[in-house]
């Protein structure tokens, strides 16, 4: 109970003091340097203190009668990862390229935004066409 009381007293301590630190320093020309140092001294604080106070425990191995995934398991999530993610990445390439596109037409003539809005959801498609594969890929 003592454990969590500190960790939260620290992690509010670590949002209050660089905040603090900011306004106080604002009026300077180096205030934001210092705020951000305060801020980043108070957040690996607050996480090494959390792993001394948290993880100072006795680790062992988990029990041999949960059930073992075999490396099949793993390559499933690692192909549903890579079906999303590179989608996704696909997808925001075209969204960015048709969508500028889009917005210089547009300036143009007003009356194709229509067909522009087409272009850019076909090219948002990519990246739900990626996720029903990763739901396939996992169900």
């Amino acid at each position: 109970m003592t454990v969590k009381i500190i960790l939260v007293i620290a992690l509010i301590l670590s949002i209050i003091i660089p905040f603090g630190a900011f306004l106080i320093s604002a009026k300077k020309k180096g205030g934001f340097k210092a705020s951000l140092a305060a801020n980043a001294f108070f957040f690996f604080g607050t996480l090494i203190l959390a792993d001394i106070l948290l993880f100072s425990g006795k680790i062992s191995a988990a029990e041999t009668e949960e059930v073992v995934s075999s490396s099949a398991d793993g390559l499933k999530y690692i192909g549903a990862a890579l079906a999303t993610g590179l989608s996704c990445i696909g997808g925001g390439i075209a969204v960015a390229s048709a969508a500028s596109a889009a917005l210089g037409a547009i300036s143009e003539d007003s009356s194709i935004m229509g067909k522009a809005l087409i272009f850019v959801a076909l090219a948002e498609g990519i990246a739900l066409y990626g996720l029903i594969v990763s739901f396939t890929i996992l169900g």
